[in-house]
């Protein structure tokens, strides 16, 4: 899945098209360990991965959070093995969720290009410092083609700041960077991190507004993004592109007389929490799919909405579909917003 972009990027490069050094490595730990070497030199850093790639990255993305890196990485979701499945769900960045990555999850690859852009200035962000995750659904994204608005080079230049990271490792200036922390201190850095975490949301909101105003894009508020929410009784909240279908059912349903809406969860980490509150404010319901699961515990989405949502009478219901690249059709999204107004929760949905 992520395969197309680091050739498009070599093709690049080999043209003469784009200014960069490709690092040829024998794994995706080997990658993610390269960009951790170069951000902590003081360079723009990217890379790109997809299911078992990512979970063989796993121990150095939380170095990489820990270093407060901000290296962008897009990846491509699929499902993990066994058995053996190469098609898309959530699986895999969800469950790298706890690593210290910012995780925004995109619907379209117009979304994704204007994403990973902004993935630049939200991480580097000096009250941020954290490495940035794009999701983006495994090929329904990055195996199909569709018409993308790339925007300009000297605009994009004059969008992102010259990047400058308060430490960099510069044998000019010694430093100590991953030394042992012990059990009086790492709990200190572990809140620094929390914080950075809690800033970003103000950070990815005003990203996402300076983003409008140069490029005449915006996802939302960055967070969450709604869609037909005014007068709304019930709303299907998700992640990627199950929300492009969803609002060809809520236009369709809208039709029939049923005030439903789509709720789309942009950022994952951060969680928007008052975000949702406010979004869900005047619903009677919700109904959460997960394209991801936690085995023995309720699904990941639906376990951060309810709570998020905590103190909220609203109905909330949590349903599996789309693993392993099974469709998520409308028939699947209307039975999802019928149910939550009926108040029956079907946890799967083929």
């Amino acid at each position: 899945m992520d395969t197309h972009i680091p050739e498009r990027l070599a093709d690049y490069m080999n043209d003469g098209e784009m200014d960069a050094e490709m690092i040829y490595v024998e794994s995706e730990h080997s990658a993610i360990s390269a960009c951790v070497g170069a951000s902590a030199a003081g360079a723009r850093t990217f890379t790109a991965s997809a299911s078992q790639g990512l979970a063989l990255m796993h121990e150095i993305l939380f170095i990489a959070s820990g270093l407060r890196l901000p290296i962008v990485m897009a990846v491509a979701n699929r499902s993990l093995s066994a058995p053996l499945n190469i098609w898309n769900d959530h699986q895999d960045s969800v469950s790298s969720r706890d690593a210290g990555w910012i995780q925004l999850y995109v619907e379209s690859s117009q979304e994704a290009a204007d994403t990973i852009i902004q993935a630049y200035k939200i991480g580097e962000n000096s009250k941020v410092l954290l490495p940035v995750m794009v999701c983006l659904d495994g090929f329904t994204l990055s195996h199909v083609y569709e018409p993308v608005n790339m925007p300009e080079e000297k605009d994009v230049s004059e969008f992102l700041p010259k990047l400058k990271l308060p430490y960099t490792l510069d044998p000019k200036n010694p430093l100590t960077f991953g030394a042992v922390s012990y059990p009086n201190t790492f709990m200190n850095f572990r809140m620094n991190q929390q914080e950075a975490m809690d800033d970003a949301k103000k950070v990815i909101k005003d990203v996402n507004k300076d983003f409008k105003k140069k490029f005449g894009r915006a996802y939302g508020d960055g967070l969450i993004e709604t869609y037909k929410l005014d007068e709304a009784k019930y709303a299907l909240i998700a992640m990627g592109t199950v929300c492009s279908t969803t609002r060809d059912v809520v236009d369709e349903m809208r039709a029939n007389g049923k005030k439903v809406a789509l709720i789309k969860i942009k950022s994952l980490r951060p969680f928007p929490d008052e975000e949702l509150i406010e979004a869900v404010r005047n619903l009677k319901g919700v109904a959460v799919i997960d394209r991801a699961i936690s085995p023995g515990n309720a699904p990941p989405l639906y376990s951060e909405v309810t709570a998020a949502l905590k103190d909220s009478k609203i109905r909330i219901k949590g349903y599996v579909a789309g693993l392993g690249g099974r469709d998520v059709t409308e028939e699947i999204i209307e039975k999802a917003l019928l149910n939550v107004e009926i108040g029956k929760d079907i946890e799967w949905l083929f």
